[in-house]
């Protein structure tokens, strides 16, 4: 089977946002493979002209890249089912995301989950997440995937980086969370369901 990977892309009435960081880990993921030759991304989006969307870009280590556009709407997350896996492994945005997926199917009656692998919380099923502990919005040191919200607000200071446990997460007022898509989208009274 080919191994394709996914840049989701945040489109709002004809502007590509943070492109630079989604085409710096597509050549970080081809060069992990010792491949050199780059497609410059933003030339290849035809953005939609008015509306909010998710460009779904897919590409192989052939050098085939498919690009969709959706209409996006923001899912509305409340509660988080805590899910343990000390063996999910996604530290490329792979468009298989058939692990993850198995374990969303755990939430039970929770909007989302959070993944707990090897004692420290990870991520949500889809987006990256960070806590504030009244005094600086933290986020965990290794996640599942180091997105490119993540990464920019990293790279701003707006984040810091720190081993974060389940126990943890009583002493935190809010909760964000990070992707493409929403950025970084605080909400201020999450439920856990253990």
């Amino acid at each position: 089977m080919k191994t394709s990977f996914l840049e989701t892309i945040k489109i709002l009435d004809g502007s590509v946002f943070n492109i630079q960081y989604h085409q710096k880990r597509y050549e970080s993921v081809l060069s992990s493979f010792g491949l050199k030759d780059f497609a410059h991304l933003l030339t290849l989006i035809k953005a939609p002209p008015t509306g909010l969307y998710r460009c779904r870009l897919v590409y192989d280590l052939d050098a085939n890249i498919t690009i969709s556009y959706f209409a996006y709407k923001k899912r509305n997350i409340k509660s988080l089912k805590i899910i343990y896996d000390d063996s999910i492994e996604y530290s490329k945005k792979y468009e298989d995301r058939q692990d993850i997926n198995k374990l969303f199917e755990k939430r039970e009656q929770s909007d989302d989950i959070l993944i707990v692998k090897d004692g420290y919380i990870a991520d949500t099923s889809i987006a990256n997440i960070a806590f504030f502990n009244g005094v600086a919005w933290l986020t965990p040191k290794k996640p599942l995937l180091k997105g490119t919200s993540r990464q920019r607000l990293l790279e701003n200071e707006e984040i810091i980086e720190a081993d974060i446990k389940v126990q943890d997460l009583k002493s935190f007022s809010k909760v964000a969370l990070l992707n493409a898509m929403i950025d970084f989208d605080i909400i201020t009274n999450i439920n856990y369901k253990y």
